[in-house]
């Protein structure tokens, strides 16, 4: 029967090791793997590696290092472990792996350079494991949603879901916008509120809901009315805003200040059984005015208090801009910018539309005049949903 240090040289004879001299040559077009457990890399690390501890190495590098052709550099703290990953990934189609000798002590211990880098705790690690196993995320998509900076438009039927869902995925810093108070008739929608909170103010009710559900999030409260006067310095303090209000003159100044301060805006609206979402990027998507040039008469679009709402619905289209908001935040996929989704309850069906930027679009278009940020009250009344057609 084979010893452990029989079979370690054994690999040492099949795989390829070099001194660190020769890693950091090498550096420029490979990719460098740090195979230690999350202790140690916690406690230094070669600056760009990327951390992949050797228990979990054959179950998730595939999705880490995709590019099978592409070299690799594996260092561990003494250069074993990191052997034996050589051999790993090797024995996994990877062309050109190789292992650094002496590891990371030897590294240090030449004067190269190495940082004590940025990583989650403990109680992080548990609370955000199900993003950290995802490699779209992992730790670094994650200490960006902690970094993010988001404004919430309203803490009613769409900022509820959007905000529950946005905290408990660790943006680090949410603003809530809002200056009514809540009410018994909002609680069939504003998850947010409970029977407790009736006459307090949304924005202080929000922040208990929210600071309760992750007390990683810092939670800012704006209760104020959003207006020419305030909204571009609010826009300014965030990366991103999510748009829950329900009226037009308010949506025609959120989009001016979303172009004046580029900040994208995931937008969504909701009417009966209906709802839409979409993001709007400044100057590389569609804008607001793009897609509604000039507001409906307020006969075609009564508010929700006229006509009502499903309060399912908000928990749907506020879930959506959520989804939206972190794609954006961490550069995923692709979001609805340039197309718009539209949902309707009643047939359970989801319908999306091509919107494309009107080139002699007022606010946006090739020969816009200068931004000016103005109030729309006399565009019309509260409105819900923009109609797709």
């Amino acid at each position: 029967m084979p010893s452990f240090r029989d079979i370690l040289s054994q690999v040492r004879a099949e795989i390829r090791e070099v001194d660190p001299v020769e890693a950091e040559a090498m550096l420029a077009g490979a990719a460098l793997l740090d195979v230690r457990e999350a202790d140690e890399y916690a406690q230094g690390a070669i600056p760009g590696a990327i951390h992949l501890p050797r228990g979990s190495l054959e179950l998730q590098v595939e999705s880490r290092l995709p590019d099978k052709d592409r070299p690799v550099v594996i260092y561990c703290a003494g250069g074993v472990r990191s052997a034996l990953a050589a051999k790993a990934l090797q024995d996994l189609g990877y062309v050109d792996v190789v292992s650094m000798a002496g590891g990371f002590n030897r590294w240090k211990d030449e004067g190269r350079s190495w940082g004590a880098p940025r990583v989650l705790d403990a109680d992080q690690r548990n609370r955000y494991h199900r993003h950290l196993l995802l490699p779209e995320i992992g730790e670094a998509g994650q200490q960006r949603l902690l970094d993010s900076r988001v404004l919430l438009l309203g803490a009613g039927g769409l900022g509820s879901p959007a905000a529950l869902y946005l905290a408990a995925a660790g943006v680090g810093t949410l603003g809530i916008v809002d200056m009514d108070v809540v009410d018994a008739s909002n609680l069939q929608r504003q998850v947010l509120h409970n029977i407790d909170r009736i006459g307090e103010r949304k924005v202080d009710s929000a922040k208990k809901t929210l600071v309760a559900l992750n007390p990683d999030v810092n939670v800012v409260t704006h209760d104020v009315r959003v207006g020419a006067d305030n909204i571009v310095e609010l826009f300014e303090g965030y990366d991103l805003v999510v748009d829950g209000t329900d009226n037009f003159p308010t949506r025609y100044l959120v989009n001016d200040a979303s172009l004046l301060t580029r900040t994208p805006v995931v937008h969504g609206s909701i009417f009966r059984f209906e709802g839409q979402v979409t993001v709007f990027k400044p100057y590389d998507s569609a804008c607001y005015r793009c897609l509604v040039p000039e507001p409906p008469p307020p006969e075609l679009a009564p508010s929700c208090a006229e006509a009502g709402v499903l309060g399912v619905l908000c928990g749907i289209i506020g879930s959506l801009e959520a989804v939206e908001a972190v794609k954006v935040l961490l550069g995923l996929g692709e979001s609805l910018a340039g197309r718009l989704m539209a949902y309707d309850a009643l047939e359970q069906s989801f319908r999306t539309f091509k919107v494309r930027r009107d080139p002699s679009c007022p606010a946006c278009g090739d020969n816009a005049g200068p931004i000016v940020i103005a109030e729309y009250d006399q565009l019309c009344m509260p409105h819900a949903l923009v109609p797709a057609s």
